[in-house]
């Protein structure tokens, strides 16, 4: 009799191993580095320090260990990620969340809508880049980076190439906002009144590519920016189920005799789950020193995944990306900083 041995990756805890202890190396390491004085100083907090980490092992060492630790990479690049903004509800309760209001849901409408037709104007317009690359590009950069693009793709069906450019040019000006933004905030409270750490908050929710970004950012600036961020970022995320209806509809509308078949629409319920933990947090069950420790553990979740989001950016995607596509990623990023700081100054003192 022939016995019959499964080897479905699932089955086989141990292949993520490797790549799961290199992220959470890089992730120690960088906790410790951002608790040495001269390092905090400089506003460098260790999710930052995180994805700095990764980046260079990215670039240096880890091509050769690239085999053996992809699987348990990519693992912390997505599932643990989801998993650490999941925790992040134990930070909030619904009454900062509540705090956030129509200013910031509005903020959030404006900043996605324009930020995605000046995607499409330019991109065929000025840039002449094909309609999936434009779409793509835009749905990254106004919603919510490289989850946008993957949740745009079914729905266009857009050839992985584009795909690839699209996700090169949100990682690479994302990550670009994780050091500007921080920097930027002395500055504009200098200028500005009215700017908060927590309107600050806001506007890096509204206005950044990536929750991972928007989480590092937030935090070298302050506990308060962080937390408002990371609401405002999730309620954008959340916009990403009707921008697919939306674009959905305008396919079909586009398709020969006004019907297509479409791939089911995919959404980020890691969104939803965030709400539901803040939501529960809010009731105050959980006794203080067990909401400490899954803080503590939130740490670390969300370090490791910093370090493998750095240790899959590739400095050469640069250069395959092209310029057109990085001009139009370019443009859209100052954008998001120049035009979507315009949209939080104005909204807030027309609602007052």
């Amino acid at each position: 009799m022939t016995t019959l041995t499964l080897h479905h990756p699932k089955l086989q805890p141990g292949r993520y191993a490797a790549g799961l202890l290199l992220a959470l190396m890089l992730a120690t390491g960088a906790t410790w580095l951002g608790t040495v004085p001269s390092v905090a100083a400089l506003g460098l907090g260790a999710l930052t320090l995180a994805i700095v980490a990764g980046i260079v092992a990215g670039n240096t060492l880890y091509p050769r260990l690239a085999v053996s630790c992809d699987p348990g990479v990519i693992l912390a690049k997505q599932q643990l990620l989801r998993l650490g903004i999941i925790l992040y509800g134990f930070r909030l309760t619904f009454q900062q969340i509540a705090d956030v209001g129509v200013s910031g849901v509005l903020i959030d409408v404006l900043t996605l809508s324009s930020t995605f037709f000046l995607a499409c104007w330019l991109g065929r317009r000025v840039f002449e880049l094909d309609r999936d690359t434009v779409w793509l590009i835009g749905a990254g950069s106004s919603i919510c980076g490289a989850a946008a693009i993957l949740a745009t793709e079914p729905v266009i069906k857009a050839e992985a190439s584009k795909v690839a450019v699209a996700i090169a040019t949100v990682v690479i000006f994302g990550t670009l906002a994780i050091f500007i933004y921080p920097l930027l905030y002395p500055l504009a409270a200098s200028l500005f009144t009215s700017i908060t750490p927590a309107s600050w908050g806001v506007f890096t929710g509204s206005t950044m590519h990536e929750v991972a970004q928007v989480v590092a950012a937030g935090h070298a600036v302050s506990p308060e920016t962080e937390n408002t961020a990371v609401i405002a970022k999730m309620l954008r995320v959340m916009m990403l189920a009707p921008f697919l209806l939306l674009l959905s509809a305008r396919m079909r509308r586009s398709a020969p005799g006004g019907n297509s078949t479409l791939s089911p629409l995919r959404f980020p319920w890691f969104a939803l789950v965030f709400i539901a933990v803040a939501m529960f947090n809010s009731l105050h069950l959980l006794p203080q020193p067990v909401v400490n420790t899954l803080n503590q553990i939130d740490n670390i979740v969300l370090a490791t995944a910093m370090a493998a989001l750095g240790l899959t950016t590739r400095l050469s995607s640069l250069k395959k990306a092209g310029l057109k596509p990085l001009l139009l990623g370019l443009v859209l990023f100052i954008w998001l900083m120049v035009g979507g700081g315009a949209i939080n100054l104005l909204i807030p003192h027309l609602l007052s």
